[in-house]
This record gives structure tokens, sequence and C-alpha cells, in this order.
């Protein structure tokens, strides 16, 4: 056969992930979701209010940036009117605009966002942070080795 012998498989690296794949983790810590914007000086429908403080507690809100608050806002707006008088339409273009922004599970996969507990996260930094210690926590075994003489 021409040409070189192909890589051993535990070499090979997966073509069917996309390197913009973010690894997501749940928010530790109280953020506070900035303003609502309020172009039209209404008064909020409280699972509007609800709804918004939920999206910049998730921890998508550390992928979003500053022009996406824009966006969230006119989704706000959206909220509103469907909390206070609900349509099949409202439901549709929400359902359009929150896809936007990986509020549902398939929307998440779709951007490859992938949403790690935060005890999974602790543990995996520390592993990474100190490779010698096993996934149980213990320190590695190899290392009385060298304390015996």
């Amino acid at each position: 056969m021409p040409g070189p012998a192909p890589k051993p498989a535990h070499l090979r690296q997966r073509t069917n992930r996309k390197p913009g794949a973010a690894q997501l983790e749940a928010p530790t810590g109280k953020t506070k979701a900035p303003e609502m914007p309020n172009p039209d000086g209404r008064v909020w429908h409280p699972l509007t209010v609800k709804a918004w403080e939920h999206a910049w507690k998730s921890p998508m809100a550390g992928q979003w940036l500053e022009t996406d608050a824009d966006a969230i806002g006119r989704l706000a707006l959206l909220w509103d009117e469907f909390y206070k008088k609900p349509d099949a339409d409202g439901l549709k273009e929400i359902r359009l605009q929150s896809a936007l922004f990986g509020f549902s599970p398939l929307d998440r996969s779709r951007l490859q966002w992938e949403i790690s507990k935060a005890d999974e996260a602790e543990e995996k930094t520390r592993r990474r942070k100190n490779p010698s210690q096993q996934r149980t926590g213990t320190a590695d075994p190899r290392a009385i080795l060298t304390m015996v003489k």
C-alpha cells in the first residue's frame, strides 16, 4: 500500500467536536442581574422579573456579551407581553428568540455548551491543578516509596 501507515486509534483526534465548544460552570456565588431595560416605563409582570433574574443567574450568562443584554432585553419585552396576554404567536417568537441564548437543553446542545455542576467543576479543577492526586482525593501511593529508607 502506498503512503504512510495510519495513526494508532488512541492517538487520533475527534473530528466531530468543534473548536468553539464550551464547558459552562454553574454559578456558585450570588450574581446580580443587570437592570432590565424599560423603554416605555412599563410595570413588569412578576414572572417577567423572575425570568430576567433566572436568565442572568444561569451558567449561560457567562457566555453572553454586553451586546446580548440588549437582545435579552427585547426578549423580556416578549415575556412581559406574553404573561400579560398569552397567545400562541407570542409563544412562538419567544421560543425562537430564546434559542439564541441557550435557554433549553436542545439549544445548549446546538451551541455545544455543556453545563458542569459546581461539585464536578471543583473536582475537575482540583485534578487539573494536582494530577498526582487520584479521584478519591488521596495522595499518590508512590510517594510513600520516597519516605522509606
